[in-house]
Order: structure tokens, then sequence, then C-alpha cells
């Protein structure tokens, strides 16, 4: 009963954030974006693209990038299938608090993992460990070995990123689902939604996608999740998604404030400090701290990001009616400064 208080009180929380006042920002500003733009050149970027208020305000290419070339979003694909998760919960295949041994009954007797729910694996907080082995081309049976992967803390009590976590959701979907691939419940599901075809699935010798990255997508492309979740769950007029629904993802964990399910957000701000999240992903997990910090404090604290390594950024703002997408060529990069410019608030 306490933790269903502690939801529900959360989610509200999460609508009073998407229903802030856009008197602070106002409309973004092609200038501004320019600004921003020739910094991300700077940085080896590659695109970006503004979109407000359902209009194109900004567009730029550069360093070999152009409107029709996909690039790799990397860590960006985990969003598309948290969305998937969220159809599935639509769909009646299970709950987000299910316990996900009632589905991999392998873990039944184990007495941590028997109690990590479905909510755990999205939001990366089920203790397992992370694994990023997981991402090798070479991997014959990535779903059996993810769900043989040892747990190292207690679930939901601390925050481990890496492929594990979605990859044991692969093989948890894939039984809910019986006969259909799991790829063609995402495409059929989101993807073709969205006009998103023939992507890249990074499948293992058994089949099994790699659902922690592998998706490469132009900048256009990348905006549709964006559209998608700006339209609370409605793309073009097409509904993918229930508002409340959607609003899951956007419920953080005690283990990590800054992330949700599948989406990082920015809700602690603007008094948070300011931490570069792929700094703080190179660390041993045990010695990264996620109370206290947030992406930018310039930005409002609704918004939301889909974040691929390399600085391939998804900002989704609501309370703007904006996204924005960079793209780039690992190089040295920052967030907070460049929303500042974007957001008018830079140098």
């Amino acid at each position: 009963m306490v933790f269903r208080t502690i939801r529900a009180l959360e989610l509200v929380a999460v609508s009073f954030l998407i229903a802030i006042s856009t008197t602070a920002f106002g409309q973004l500003r092609p200038a501004d974006c320019a600004r921003a733009a020739k910094y991300s050149e700077s940085k080896r970027g590659i695109s970006m693209l503004v979109i407000q208020n359902g209009r194109t305000i900004f567009e730029h290419y550069a360093n070999g990038g152009s409107p029709g070339k996909r690039w790799p979003i990397f860590s960006g694909t985990k969003s598309f299938w948290g969305i998937a998760a969220l159809a599935g919960v639509r769909d009646g295949l299970f709950k987000l608090d299910d316990l996900v041994s009632d589905t991999i009954s392998e873990w039944k007797s184990d007495s941590r993992k028997s109690r990590i729910t479905i909510r755990q694996l999205l939001s990366q907080t089920d203790g397992i460990e992370g694994a990023s082995r997981l991402q090798r081309a070479s991997m014959r049976d990535r779903n059996a070995m993810a769900i043989r992967l040892p747990t190292v803390a207690e679930p939901g009590s601390a925050f481990i990123y890496g492929p594990s976590h979605l990859q044991i959701f692969s093989e948890l979907l894939r039984r809910k689902l019986q006969d259909r691939a799991i790829t063609a419940y995402v495409e059929s599901r989101v993807l073709n939604r969205l006009g998103l075809r023939h992507l890249n699935y990074k499948k293992d010798a058994r089949g099994n996608p790699l659902l922690a990255t592998g998706f490469e997508l132009t900048a256009r492309e990348w905006a549709r999740l964006g559209e998608l979740v700006l339209g609370q769950g409605n793309y073009h007029g097409r509904r993918i998604i229930s508002a409340d629904l959607l609003r899951e993802a956007f419920a953080s964990s005690p283990a990590n404030p800054s992330y949700g399910l599948t989406f990082w957000l920015n809700r602690q701000a603007p008094n948070g400090q300011e931490d570069d999240m792929e700094r703080m992903l190179d660390l041993q997990w045990q010695s990264a701290q996620w109370t206290g910090i947030c992406i930018s404090k310039d930005a409002p604290a609704d918004m939301v990001v889909a974040l691929g390594s390399g600085y391939q950024r998804l900002f989704i703002i609501p309370s703007l009616n904006a996204l924005i997408v960079r793209q780039g060529s690992h190089a040295k990069f920052s967030d907070a400064y460049f929303l500042r410019l974007v957001l008018g608030r830079g140098d």
C-alpha cells in the first residue's frame, strides 16, 4: 500500500512538471539554435534539429551529416523498447509490477531474482550485473546468458547501467508472445506506426535482438519518438499509447531519480548539480551518485532525454512543446552548455 501511494504521488508530480507554464522560456529562437549548432559542430556534431509546436524552427548538418543520413543512436535504442514495453502493458501481456519470475520460472528458487519486477528491469534497478559483454557480435544466445547473470545488489537498491536488464526483458517478452517474434511486436506496435522500417536489431546467432543498442536513424526519424512523447502517446493523430501509461516512462526510482523507464530525466533541476551522464556511466556502479544531479539547470524540469553514447541526444521538453535532436561523432560535449545556448541562456 505504501509503495502504491508513493507511486501515485510520483505520477502526480510528473503530471505537474509536464503542466509547467512556458512563461520562463517561451519560443525558441533560430539565432540561439545557430549558436548551439556552431558549438555542436565544433565537437564533431553531424546533425541538429529543433522542432517546436509541430514546426521545424532549425535544422543543420555538418561534418559529413545530411538529412538522409542514418546515424547510430546507440543506447537511444532503449527508449523505443521502453515504449514497446508499455504497449505490452496496454495489450494485457503483463503489468509493470509483475514479478519476472512469474514468466522466467527458473528464477523462482533464487532469493533475490524471485523478487525482481518488470519495472525494475526497465529502470535498471533489478540488482543484476550490467554485463556489457552481451553486446558482442559473436554472442550466440544473449537471452540465455542474460537470465543466468548474477545479482550484485538487492532488487531496487541500486542503479546498474548495462544491456543485461533489457536483454532479460527480451526473454520475458519472447515467452509472453510465444510464437511471435519480439521484433515483429515492436514493429507493429511502435516502429511502423512511427513510419520507421528496416532497422538494425543486431541479432545474435539464435535470432535474439540486442535491445540496448543498434538502431540507426536520421535526425528527423529519431524526432518522431519525441513527437510521440509531446503528443502524450499520439503520433500524427494516431494513438500509440495512452497518456496515463506513457507517464509511467517518466516516473523515477529512489535508486536513480534521473532515470525513468528507459528515458533520462531532468527532474532534479534547477537545484541539482549539473553532471555529464556519460561520465557517470563510466564509473563503477558503486561509485556513481545519482541523487541531487541534473542534466541541465537551465532546462525545464520536465525535460526527458533519449540518450546514446558519443553524445547522441533526443531532448524532449513538454512544457515548451519542443524537441531537439543532436547527433555527433564521439567528441567531448556538454549537454548543459548546449542546452543553455539553445534556450538563449548562454554566452
